[in-house]
Formats: C-alpha cells, sequence, structure tokens
C-alpha cells in the first residue's frame, strides 16, 4: 500500500486520540495561566484529514517517503495548541508554565535568525513554538494513555496569530494560484500594522502597570494583581526570583479581598521578601506564606478559599472539619517553629526577611533538626498550596513532632545544642 494512504487511514482512526490529547493540553494550559492573571485565548485542534492528505502528497513530491513511520517522524504537529497573548510580553510566563506542564520539549522561536525576507520591509512571523508531551504527573489514571501524544504549542500575541492565519492561508495554501506582486505587498504592509499593533500593546500594558501601581487604588482583579507582582518582580535585582513562576495569583488575589489587603499599599510589607535567598517557588505562594506567617488564624480564611476552589473546579462539595483540624494545628506549629528559629538569629543580622531554609542553612542545628525541618517544610509546602498533601491523621502526628522540635529549640536557645 502507499504510505501516504495507510498514514491517512491510521490517522483516520487516530484522529479523536489527537484531538482529545489536544483539547487535554489546551484545557491544562489554559487554566494555569488564567489563575497565573495571563490574559490570553487558549485553543486546540487535530490536523484536519483532507489537508493533511494534501500536505502529505505535496511533501511527497519534494522528498519520497519510504515509509508511514516516516511520515509520522515528519508530520509534528497532529495535535496542535495555540495561545494568542493580549499582551506578547508574557511571553515568559507562558514559557515557565509550559516548562512545568510538559515533558520533551523543543523550542523554536520565529522569526529565525539568519532568515532573510527578500523584498519585505518587515520581520514577518513572530511566535514561538514548542514540541512536547504533556507530563504524565499531571494527568489523570484515565488520561495516561496521552502522555505519548505530541503536541505543537504556539505562542504569539492575538494580533500576530490573526496575520499568520491570512497569510499562511493565501501563501501556503492556495485555492487559487500564487499571489501578486501587489497582494504579498499588501501582506507585507499588514505585517507591519501587526508590529505596530504589538508595540501599542506593550505600552497599554505599561499604562496598566502605572495605574495599578497607584498606592491606595485597589485592584479589580486577579490580573491586575498579575500586573503588579510582574512590576515588582523586575525591579528586584535577584536574578533567581525573575525566573520564577507567578502561580495561583487567583487564589493569593482571594485572600486578599478577603482580608482587605487589595491595595498596593496594603500589599507592599508582604513582598519585602521576595529575593534571591528564598526558596524556588511560585510568586503568589511566597506572598501567601508571608501573609498567614503575620497571623496563624488567617490560614482558616485561605484554607476556605482554597476548599471553594476545590469545589468548584471538581463540583463535589465536601465536609473536611477533620482535616481542617489537623492542618490548623500543623499551620500553628509551623509559624511557632519559624519564631523559634528567627530567635536563634545573631542580633548583627536581625532584621533581614529570613525563610525555614535559609534559617537551617545559616543556624548551628543538630544534623537530626534539620533532615527533620526539611522533612516537615516539604510537608508545609504541599498542605499549603494543594500538591501531595497526606492524610489527616498524618498532618496531625506532624503538628506534634512540630510542636516537640519548638520546645527542645526554646529549651535549648540559651544554652546551646
Amino acid at each position: 500500500m502507499d504510505p501516504i494512504d495507510d498514514f491517512i487511514q491510521r490517522y483516520s482512526k487516530e484522529y479523536d486520540f489527537y484531538d482529545q490529547a489536544g483539547r487535554l493540553a489546551a484545557q491544562k494550559l489554559e487554566a494555569e495561566l488564567r489563575s497565573a492573571g495571563v490574559r490570553c485565548m487558549v485553543t486546540h485542534r487535530a490536523k484536519n484529514i483532507s489537508r493533511l492528505e494534501e500536505k502529505c502528497r505535496q511533501r511527497h513530491r519534494r522528498q519520497a517517503y519510504g515509509s508511514t513511520e516516516s511520515i509520522y517522524a515528519d508530520i509534528v504537529d497532529l495535535s496542535g495548541v495555540r495561545v494568542a497573548l493580549y499582551f506578547p510580553a508574557e511571553r515568559h510566563e507562558v514559557d515557565k508554565v509550559i516548562s512545568r506542564l510538559f515533558s520533551s520539549i523543543q523550542k523554536k522561536e520565529f522569526p529565525e535568525s539568519g532568515k532573510e525576507r527578500p523584498g519585505k520591509r518587515f520581520s514577518g512571523y513572530s511566535a514561538v513554538h514548542y514540541r512536547a508531551q504533556i507530563s504524565s504527573a499531571s494527568l489523570g489514571d484515565l488520561e495516561k494513555r496521552y502522555a505519548g501524544a505530541r503536541i505543537e504549542i504556539q505562542v504569539a500575541s492575538v494580533l500576530m496569530h490573526a496575520w499568520s492565519e491570512v497569510e499562511h492561508d493565501l501563501v501556503y495554501k492556495p485555492f487559487e494560484g500564487d499571489l501578486s506582486v501587489q497582494e504579498l505587498d499588501i501582506l507585507d504592509q499588514l505585517n507591519g500594522l501587526v508590529v505596530a499593533g504589538e508595540v501599542s500593546l506593550e505600552m497599554l500594558q505599561r499604562a496598566g502597570e502605572t495605574r495599578v501601581s497607584e498606592t491606595e487604588r485597589p485592584m479589580r482583579n486577579h490580573y491586575d494583581l498579575a500586573v503588579h507582582l510582574l512590576g515588582r518582580v523586575t525591579s528586584i535585582p535577584e536574578e533567581s526570583v525573575g525566573d520564577q513562576e507567578l502561580g495561583r495569583v487567583d487564589l493569593l488575589f482571594s485572600l486578599l479581598g478577603a482580608l482587605g489587603l487589595a491595595t498596593p499599599s496594603q500589599l507592599a510589607p508582604y513582598l519585602t521578601s521576595l529575593h534571591g535567598d528564598l526558596e524556588l517557588r511560585p510568586i503568589a505562594e511566597q506572598v501567601i506564606d508571608a501573609i498567614i506567617a503575620t497571623d496563624s488564624s488567617r490560614y482558616k480564611t485561605f484554607a476556605k478559599i482554597q476548599e471553594e476552589d476545590r469545589n468548584r473546579r471538581s463540583n463535589n462539595p465536601s465536609g473536611e472539619d477533620k482535616r481542617h483540624e489537623s492542618i490548623g494545628r500543623f499551620i500553628e506549629g509551623w509559624i511557632r517553629l519559624e519564631n523559634e528559629l528567627e530567635a536563634l538569629v545573631p542580633p548583627g543580622r536581625k532584621g533581614r526577611q529570613h525563610t525555614v531554609a535559609t534559617l537551617i542553612r545559616e543556624l548551628d542545628l543538630p544534623s537530626h533538626l534539620v533532615d527533620e525541618v526539611h522533612f516537615l517544610r516539604s510537608m508545609r509546602n504541599g498542605i499549603m498550596h494543594g500538591f501531595a498533601a497526606p492524610p489527616a491523621s498524618a498532618i496531625m502526628d506532624a503538628a506534634k513532632r512540630l510542636e516537640k522540635i519548638s520546645e527542645e529549640i526554646s529549651g535549648n536557645s540559651t544554652k546551646g545544642f
């Protein structure tokens, strides 16, 4: 059988698989980006069967396919996702999310360096393409089979995506013959308008940053909060902070609203710990931690926000009184531990922002305590931010152990270990 006929027959049977793989990738990517306050439109598609056959025939004429497998190796975008950004500068945040959600990532930037566009005044298509697979860890048991699907993710501004769609269909998929010189010139002119439009979008984003930065103006939504956090992060010199994700900005915004802290001036005291000594965790998580560290009773408010978020996502509300009790005791124990460790800091280093991670590196603690605190810190991060949280009984046992560690540190703080 002709390899193209065989390939198309197989792909026709697999079409639903590639369509669902694209849908899963798009859903996960959109949920993460929207939670992080990135304004975008995310769409997906599986390759159209008739268009795919036409593409294979055209490529076969240039370089003959020897087998069906060679076609699969050549056509890498059977499943595709498109991220259309309102603000082009947010590509970096998308890159971080893709790096976490996907595996086997290959990245390609357009326009490609060294490739000129003869006779054109403008740079043409500007985007980043990724070839990747959905990380198995982010998939449920019934979704694991989609982890092997190769997916192409295209990231560009909404304006660039619109222009590229027009150019691609007219230039690369012509149904009425090749375009005239005049038509190609008009497409080039439209590309120039798109480039100018992207400059305007960047100016619009900066104007929004200026508006949000006004100290007493309440932030309207988590998108405003994301803009403010990005502005704060880029103003901090430590490179490690700028490389971190924003994380669940939507949960942070809900917490700020519930506590009446939704203006830049009210938020400012909790941003002082965003520097290079901190653990490499999402910015939103670090700020939430700072807010709760000053008042352990705020954890109950955050726990309620988390539960409402879980119920909204799963449509399966349930009572968790016992779990909340054990988590509340654990968090109170953790805050006490932080205070006990902070008390050990020499007078000359007081006033600096510390985390437990930095404190146990700097303080001369017994090795058995260091190992145990590291373990409890991992448990605490999982509990606080909704991943890998253990059963309620295990959390209560850890809370009791935290109390004993704090007592041991307190009892030895004056005489040394």
